[in-house]
């Protein structure tokens, strides 16, 4: 798998995953790093999938990229959170402020953790467009090593400002819904597979991750999954060659259906 700033480009996301259910995150989590992802996405937000995510990375922490997120209204909350991610995890290489929420506030105990070698680098989130422009004024102070953001062929707002600002200041760029957003219909489009041949992979999935990483910008796309196999599937779009301009056409024709 190709590798960028944060490690190899396809990594997995556990938001309406396999939640508590332990026996699931250890199949899918494991298919994941046998396949060469190594950078996983949770958060406070996902229930209990933090929990059994720790579990299913049990005997194999030393494989895995935590990207955690705090998710509180206040800083006393955020250090809980924190405090309970270190547990879990040990450390936790990206720590995130999800959805910008309290992002000002929360920036005292993170710095203080990333200080301290408890935490790599800290990113800040969102996935509405609404919000790209507090997110851009978040990336300007220099506090943040990563942005997290939707883009997808439905999704191109982030191509406006945020890409090109993360590119100017270093910042590394990690995707949510490559695949689509909930309702979308995106990943469920039907292909025919004359055009998957012609793009060079086995599934509309593979199309649309490589239609991302087709962007040098995004350094790790993060598909949700609960499938094993879909996370193999996922991960063998991570390999090179990516998409050309005229592939990357095709997949947003596709894509409108």
């Amino acid at each position: 798998m190709d590798e960028r700033r944060l490690g190899p480009v396809v990594g997995l996301g556990t938001w309406s995953t396999f939640g508590g259910d332990r026996a699931a995150a250890r199949a899918v989590v494991g298919a994941a790093l046998d396949a060469g992802t190594r950078v996983f996405d949770t958060s406070p937000m996902y229930g209990a999938a933090e929990e059994s995510l720790a579990d299913a990375l049990a005997g194999r922490r030393g494989e895995a990229v935590v990207a955690e997120k705090i998710w509180a209204r206040s800083p006393a909350e955020g250090e809980q959170q924190l405090e309970a991610q270190l547990r879990w995890f040990g450390r936790v290489e990206i720590e995130q402020i999800h959805n910008l929420v309290g992002w000002e506030e929360q920036l005292a105990v993170l710095e203080e953790a990333r200080d301290a070698d408890l935490v790599d680098r800290l990113g800040v989130t969102h996935y509405s467009s609404a919000a790209f422009g507090e997110l851009a004024r978040a990336l300007k102070t220099g506090h943040f090593d990563t942005v997290q953001l939707p883009l997808n062929p439905l999704e191109r707002d982030s191509e406006r400002e945020l890409l090109p600002l993360a590119a100017e200041l270093g910042i590394a760029v990690i995707v949510m819904r490559p695949l689509g957003g909930a309702g979308s219909g995106l990943a469920a489009r039907q292909v025919p597979p004359e055009a998957l041949a012609e793009l060079g992979v086995e599934t509309w999935a593979q199309a649309l991750l490589k239609w991302t990483l087709s962007d040098e910008r995004v350094d790790v796309v993060i598909p949700a999954t609960k499938r094993p196999e879909r996370a193999r599937e996922n991960a063998a779009a991570g390999e090179p060659p990516f998409l050309e301009d005229s592939q990357r056409r095709l997949v947003e024709r596709l894509a409108v259906g």
